[in-house]
């Protein structure tokens, strides 16, 4: 039994820390996902609290991970592992069963898992756990207490210092479709073999007082302005296979409108994307933005600057090419706000932080 005991101990243990060093390499995406959930509950109040619950979880799971490895507090932390894949289970059967979130994230970006998966993952965590709380007698702690803990400290300060650093240098590993050596025209093409969910549609209109319902293929010809449009509802007939392009909303509009993005990415040469959501740090950057715009431009070198605020970009930034785009594609296409992204044609050669930009232009002469 003691040796079970070991095993288990050192399986849950490295599934934990695992878990939990992933998602530290990216704990904004992890913030992103929570707000997902927080959408389909109808919590956005959390959402400003997302990022420090993210910074918070990947902590807790790689200290509890590495507590049950070393045996140290057997009894308490074997509980708090089965409080968290209670709750990790919770989130993935809701994921697989409501339909409304397409994956949970728990091993981030880098290894994406279908519901069923993760489901299944958390399953059979959870039946180990419950095994390691009645089995805590059999735990030999590896370390003395004072040893224990010092190293756990150790473990606590070493990753929430990685997390700070990729919040504001960009994470160590892009698992996303915008990563460095990608082409985006190429992420843009939807798979050869998708299949994709077919839906008939109802739509409702009002005539008279009188609500009235037409199927897509019968709404009749005689359809004018007295009928006004009420709601239009979706039913799926047919799953798809679920594959879709890697990149399937990137858009990037000019001021008056027109959608260049196509334009942009089969640009023959290279130019400068500033990918910046919103201006409420500009101050900080700023600057050696300005140096970067002019000396780009002694090399030929367009810039442009990616943002969803286009009204407030364009009066900071009046002589600056100003693209518009979603909010939530920059939030995938740079972690960090803002973020350089240097392209050559449709690929990406280099992202690079805002408190990195020194970066730009070495890396633009080195070319």
């Amino acid at each position: 039994m003691k040796y079970l005991v070991i095993i288990v101990r050192w399986l849950v243990g490295l599934l934990f820390i695992f878990s939990g060093l992933v998602k530290a390499n990216d704990p904004l995406g992890l913030s992103y996902k929570m707000q997902e959930f927080f959408e389909a509950w109808h919590w956005n109040f959390f959402d400003s609290f997302s990022l420090y619950m993210a910074f918070g979880m990947n902590l807790l799971e790689v200290l509890a991970g590495v507590a049950i490895i070393i045996g140290w507090k057997a009894r308490f932390f074997s509980r708090l592992l089965l409080i968290l894949i209670v709750f990790f289970t919770f989130l993935t059967s809701y994921v697989l069963f409501s339909g409304k979130i397409k994956a949970c994230g728990c091993f981030g970006d880098c290894i994406p898992l279908t519901p069923i998966q993760t489901f299944t993952k958390d399953v059979l965590l959870l039946i180990l756990i419950i095994f390691l709380v009645f089995t805590t007698k059999y735990v030999k702690p590896f370390f003395s207490s004072g040893a224990a803990f010092v190293t756990l400290i150790g473990v606590v300060l070493i990753l929430a210092i990685t997390q700070w650093y990729v919040l504001r240098h960009l994470p160590f590993v892009d698992c996303l479709p915008y990563k460095i050596g990608n082409n985006l025209l190429d992420e843009m093409k939807t798979p050869e073999n998708a299949v994709p969910d077919v839906y008939t549609y109802t739509f409702q209109y009002q005539k008279d007082g009188k609500m009235i319902e037409f199927a897509e293929d019968s709404i009749p010809d005689d359809l004018d302005s007295s009928y006004v449009f009420v709601d239009r509802s979706a039913k799926l007939i047919k799953k798809g296979n679920g594959l879709t392009a890697a990149i399937a909303d990137f858009a990037l509009q000019t001021a008056d409108g027109s959608d260049t993005t196509q334009a942009l990415l089969q640009t023959k040469g290279r130019y400068i994307l500033l990918f910046a959501r919103d201006f409420s740090n500009v101050k900080k950057w700023e600057e050696v933005f300005q140096k970067i715009y002019q000396d780009a431009g002694s090399m030929h070198i367009p810039v442009f600057i990616v943002t969803a605020d286009l009204a407030e970009g364009k009066r900071l930034f009046p002589n600056v090419n100003i693209l518009q785009c979603d909010a939530t594609v920059i939030k995938t296409a740079a972690r960090v706000n803002p973020t350089y992204i240097i392209m050559q044609g449709p690929t990406v050669k280099n992202k690079i932080s805002f408190a990195d930009a020194q970066n730009v232009l070495a890396f633009l002469k080195q070319e």
